[in-house]
């Protein structure tokens, strides 16, 4: 088995593989990690972490080289090789169908792991090329705080590091092309975020798009097609992510992307070519740490004969840990619109726990759909949850298991929660499906409460 990347899916495979009692070569052209360890997720929850404790920007920094340290020493090369990992640095290319070259070896396998992951997107903004900007490859490593930050996208990235860098003192400017915030999440998570974020400082500047890019008087201008021009010291680049397929030589090995040069796989994580298998970032279809160690997993795991395992983004949860969080699994109510499905809602101010703690921003929104042959009895199927609140981050979890398990909703209000949770608002919503809880029931999906 060659693993080619060793981020999360690299790992995953690689580790999956060597469970099944294969020999594995893993290549790397950097450490092992990738971007989660390194320029992503850890980096990042550690940045909003310090700031929201009121740490300084030197602290914060301070915090967050430590903890990628002390991360990227559980899944170094040393720690692999204990495994029984080879493992190798270098840059790898196809020279001929499931045979690689890498540091002037050339070797064939009986199956091969693309996980190379993807890197920033910068947009084709007229002058960009010309101005000094940071991506989240870079941004950890300033050494100074900023004076003013432009965050140049809306999306989960942007925001999150919006409100660390707002809550660490630097002026924040978010320019998102579309009408709102998280543009792919449901429009009320997108409205309260938008008012902690404005709360924490941050200017708000959406269905705005950047005419052109240019520097003067020490500042980078940033010329808007409404005719303002937004000024700041920095600029961070947060409008999605490109697959990372250069020199790998695809066309030899005889696999497919897409239009945007994401590899293109079925289900089992297979590519169009024999003996080839693809996941996590590379392939675009779930963009996250946690999907990327799950497509690893069934990358090797769907070798198998029978009860060959699927990759199903449908019951794979999405958080945005900014403050209030937000966390999503399954159908928008938007999705829903017009069909036999409902919707519970519960506002965070008729929920205990978030009003002893003081913080009652935000909502549980729980959709469902009629079961075969048994319609609505029970509650019906869980279709998708959006939760925005202090911990939607670990609520999310009870959805998504009720999911995948394909549970009545219903069970959700029978289990005891421990009072005063969190997770509690989640058994109140879920009795909205089942006989009501504190005057509300569950309404038609697509129509107002």
């Amino acid at each position: 088995m060659v693993v080619i990347g060793a981020g999360a899916a690299g790992l995953a495979a690689a580790t999956s593989a060597r469970r099944a009692g294969l020999s594995v070569l893993l290549v790397s052209d950097g450490p092992p990690g990738g971007d989660c360890t390194f320029t992503g997720c850890v980096p990042s929850k550690t940045l909003l972490h310090a700031a929201a404790s009121g740490a300084s920007f030197t602290e914060s920094v301070l915090r967050v080289q430590e903890t990628v340290t002390r991360v990227a020493a559980t899944e170094d090369d040393e720690m692999l090789r204990r495994q029984g990992i080879e493992v190798v640095r270098g840059h790898a290319a196809f020279v001929a169908p499931r045979t690689i070259a890498v540091e002037g070896r050339r070797v064939r396998a009986r199956h091969v792991v693309l996980a190379t992951g993807a890197r920033p997107a910068v947009p084709p903004v007229p002058g960009l090329d010309t101005v000094p900007f940071v991506t989240t490859e870079s941004i950890f490593g300033l050494a100074e705080a900023p004076g003013s930050l432009v965050v140049l996208g809306g999306g989960a990235v942007g925001c999150e590091l919006a409100q660390a860098f707002a809550r660490l003192g630097v002026g924040v400017t978010i320019i998102e092309a579309q009408q709102r915030l998280l543009p792919t999440v449901d429009p009320e998570a997108s409205a309260v975020l938008s008012a902690a974020l404005s709360a924490d400082g941050v200017r708000l500047r959406t269905g705005a798009s950047v005419r052109t890019a240019r520097t003067g008087a020490g500042k980078i201008l940033l010329e808007l097609d409404n005719g303002e021009t937004v000024r700041a010291d920095r600029l961070l680049i947060a409008t999605g992510r490109e697959p990372d397929t250069a020199r790998l030589g695809l066309d030899v090995a005889g696999v497919r992307t897409d239009e945007r040069g994401f590899v293109l796989v079925d289900r089992h994580m297979a590519t169009t070519a024999e003996g080839v298998s693809a996941a996590g970032d590379v392939t675009g279809l779930f963009p996250h740490t946690h999907g990327a160690y799950a497509m690893g997993r069934i990358a090797i795991t769907a070798r198998r004969r029978y009860r060959r395992p699927v990759f199903d983004s449908s019951h794979a949860p999405i958080v945005v840990f900014t403050d209030p969080e937000v966390a999503v699994v399954g159908a928008a109510e938007s999705d829903l619109a017009g069909t036999e499905a409902r919707v519970a809602h519960l506002p965070m101010s008729e929920v205990d726990r978030a009003i002893t703690t003081g913080d009652t921003r935000g909502f549980v929104k729980l959709l469902a759909g009629p079961r075969r042959l048994l319609g609505h009895a029970g509650g019906g199927r869980l279709l998708g949850a959006t939760i925005v609140a202090e911990r939607a981050g670990e609520m999310i979890h009870e959805p998504v298991l009720a999911m995948r398990t394909g549970m009545f909703t219903g069970r959700l209000a029978q289990a005891v929660h421990a009072y005063p949770t969190w997770s509690i608002a989640l058994q109140q919503a879920a009795a909205q499906f089942v006989g009501g809880y504190g005057g509300r029931l569950a309404r038609p999906a697509g129509k107002p409460g």
